[in-house]
């Protein structure tokens, strides 16, 4: 897997802090890059796309400033160039509305913010997960 595979959109630096502690555990520090908004990931996946650099994987976060994560979600999911690359929400909200909503706009899960270190340590193995398998199945 090379670096920079998995965009991690959030607003909150603790939470972005966390999962990147936990990427460190699992040896794949290399592997994610930020956005603090939605606006500020939809220019980092046009920047992806224009370098040839499509992630794997997005993560976002579903209350995020300028642009939320189902708004982001629906707009990848609308553009042919995303589409097809994984999504899924990550949010401290296990409200079953808006997890069937993130899902109906097609995420491929919605996951809650993990509370202790590890789950933190299991989600991000879930999210290198999604890119191991992308990458087999591209083989």
């Amino acid at each position: 897997m090379s670096a920079k595979n998995i965009l991690l959109a959030d607003d909150d630096f603790e939470d972005k802090s966390i999962i990147q502690d936990a990427m460190e555990m699992l040896n794949a520090a290399d592997v994610m890059f930020f956005a603090n908004s939605g606006l500020h990931a939809w220019e980092l996946l046009e920047k992806c796309y224009t370098d040839n650099t499509i992630p794997c994987l997005i993560v976002l976060d579903l209350n995020m400033p300028k642009m939320s994560g189902a708004q982001m979600l629906g707009k990848i999911k609308n553009d042919i160039r995303f589409k097809d690359v994984p999504v899924i929400i990550y949010s401290t909200s296990i409200n079953p509305l808006e997890k069937e909503k993130c899902l109906s706009l097609g995420a491929h899960a919605y996951i809650a913010k993990p509370v202790s270190f590890n789950e933190s340590l299991e989600t991000a193995k879930t999210f290198l997960g999604f890119c191991r398998s992308e990458r087999t199945a591209k083989q």
